[in-house]
C-alpha cells in the first residue's frame, strides 16, 4: 500500500549549516516489517538529488543509495519511537554524521524532521523540515 508523497514546505522549514534544497518530493511505501524512502529534488547548487533506502524499525543498519543524502550519509537505521514518530541515525563510513526525529501531526497532513549533525567539512548542522502531505 503506496503511504502518501511528501512535498517540501521551504517556507516553514529552517537549515544551519548547510544549504537549503531548492526542492525535495518525499515518496514513502510500506515494505514488509519496514518502509521503503524515494526521495527525489533539485539541491541548492542546483543539481539532481536523488536517494532512497529500504529499511526496518528494528535500529539495523541499511545501505541509502542515489546522490545527495543527507551529510553524505551511506547507512540509516530507523527506530519507531510512538505510532507517529521515529528516531534515524545516518552513518557515512561508521560514523554518524546525522541524527534525526521524524513526527507526522495528528492531522496528518504535516510531517517534519528535526536533526543534528556534521557536514563533510566537520561544521555542524541543524535542520528542521516541514513537509506537507500531497
Amino acid at each position: 500500500c503506496a503511504l502518501p508523497i511528501w512535498k517540501l514546505n521551504l517556507a516553514k522549514s529552517t537549515y544551519s549549516g548547510i544549504p537549503a534544497p531548492k526542492s525535495m518530493t518525499t515518496t514513502i511505501e510500506a515494505q514488509g516489517a519496514g518502509i521503503k524512502v524515494s526521495n527525489d529534488g533539485v539541491a541548492a547548487d542546483g543539481s539532481k538529488v536523488t536517494y532512497g533506502y529500504t529499511a526496518t524499525y528494528d535500529g539495523k543498519e541499511s545501505p541509502i543509495s542515489g546522490t545527495g543524502a543527507p551529510n553524505g550519509a551511506d547507512t540509516i537505521s530507523l527506530k519507531k519511537t510512538g505510532n507517529s514518530t521515529l528516531d534515524a541515525t545516518l552513518k557515512k563510513a561508521g560514523k554518524v554524521v546525522l541524527n534525526g526525529k521524524s513526527a507526522i501531526s495528528k492531522d496528518g497532513k504535516t510531517r517534519t524532521l528535526t536533526s543534528t549533525g556534521t557536514n563533510a567539512s566537520g561544521q555542524p548542522t541543524k535542520t528542521k523540515t516541514v513537509y506537507d502531505k500531497q
